[in-house]
């Protein structure tokens, strides 16, 4: 009888170890899979208008609004988004449309832009009943502007936690680079997550052009052998300008590469274009194009309201002196190789004031490798081959530069 049950008891335990084996098992493939957001719609008139969102299972949300210029914030866990192509172009009643991406790590957002102050009502999730698939629902008020400042003082602690804190470049310890056998590059793929860029006509997105060719060129310059080479972004993720910046500084990097794709009116307009922080603008068409890549953050939903004034230094000034000196040697020679693989704009080599240029002590370049709103550069832009040849010259103005630059620091 003992021999029984001590077997009868080994087999329990057994069963009961597979048990929750298969349960962890179980769990964790639904844990690996985010719900999947299906299709979204604005409804409702300016006095008052409905968000939904179709969703494959509930999820927590949070919301809050921001102004200047007046945007509603859905923060949510990792959304999948299957949403149909061009959704969140146009809006209705109170808002005017909105976008959504991944925002970091596990967290994904939706910026609504709403066109005047206006209240959060409600903002609920509802479970899936018979066909009906699961909802998220953001009921909004048209208030005034008294009663918008009142809720943005009640909503300052969701802001906080919503919203990475971005430190100043300048504030950071300086880089020590005396131990490095190879110089760094931080290749930064523009835009990514809820900010997608540029959308060309067929809906080719911004971030994934860029980030691809970030790869293929972080492939080809570490086929060198001679450069280290660091992605700022290696997915679809947001990040805010200043923690490009940090980035760059954290990993004392020799040099910082931004990527982009530009877009014009005109869709005759095409070419790559070299751009070096500055001041002043160098054109009209420069000044454009810094305003609209420096409201990344903005079009994120950041709050920008604690970002820290320029530390004014004269260290540091010298410092970016011969930053900026650096940055442009690099953008001269980088034209001449650009212009032997593709087409260059008119006038390639500009400059503005880009935010994520202003590492005071990092010699950094903004790239448009091409316009999204031509259909032939678009061909390139998409095309395996291309994005190849021009990371070959990309590459080759990198080596040249760090021959010279480091001919020039006596190494």
């Amino acid at each position: 009888m003992t021999t029984v049950a001590n077997r009868f008891a080994v087999f329990l335990r057994t069963v009961m170890l597979a048990a929750m084996a298969l349960a962890c098992l179980t769990a964790g493939a639904f844990a690996s899979d985010p719900p999947v957001a299906t299709d979204g719609r604005v409804v409702g008139d300016e006095s008052r208008t409905r968000f939904v969102l179709d969703l494959s299972g509930e999820v927590d949300l949070s919301a809050f609004t921001l102004d200047e210029p007046y945007r509603v914030v859905i923060d949510l866990p990792e959304i999948d988004f299957r949403l149909p192509s061009g959704t969140g172009s146009t809006g209705r009643g109170l808002v005017s449309d909105w976008r959504y991406g991944q925002f970091a790590a596990g967290r994904s957002r939706i910026v609504l832009d709403v066109t005047g102050p206006v209240k959060i009502d409600k903002a609920f999730v509802l479970p899936a009943v018979e066909n009906q698939p699961a909802r998220m629902v953001l009921d909004l008020l048209k208030t005034t502007s008294a009663a918008f400042e009142e809720e943005q003082r009640k909503s300052q602690l969701a802001r906080d936690e919503a919203n990475q804190p971005v430190q100043k470049a300048d504030q950071l310890p300086p880089p020590d680079r005396s131990k490095r056998e190879k110089p760094l590059i931080v290749i930064d793929a523009g835009h990514g997550g809820v900010d997608a860029g540029t959308v060309s006509a067929s809906g080719v997105l911004e971030k994934d052009i860029v980030l691809a060719f970030a790869k293929k060129l972080q492939e080809r310059l570490e086929q060198t052998g001679k450069v280290a080479v660091l992605l700022s972004r290696t997915d679809d993720t947001f990040l805010p300008l200043g923690s490009r910046v940090q980035f760059a500084r954290d990993h004392a990097a020799d040099l910082f590469l931004s990527i982009h794709a530009d877009s014009e009116h005109e869709g005759s307009v095409r070419g790559a274009t070299v751009y070096t922080l500055s001041d002043k603008a160098s054109d009209r068409e420069a000044a454009a194009l810094a305003a609209k890549e420096n409201a990344s953050d903005l079009i994120a939903g950041l709050d920008l309201q604690q970002e820290a004034d320029d530390v004014t230094d004269i260290l540091v000034d010298l410092t970016r002196r011969e930053t900026r000196n650096f940055s442009a040697a690099f953008a001269n020679g980088l034209i001449g190789d650009l212009a032997s693989a593709t087409r260059m704009i008119k006038n390639p080599r500009r400059s503005a004031g880009f935010q994520v240029l202003k590492a005071h002590d990092v010699p950094s370049v903004l790239v448009e490798i091409g316009y999204l709103s031509n259909d032939q550069d678009e061909k390139l832009l998409t095309s395996d081959e291309w994005r190849s040849r021009v990371a070959d010259a990309v590459t080759q103005a990198v080596l040249r530069f760090f021959g010279q630059k480091y001919a020039y620091l006596g190494k």
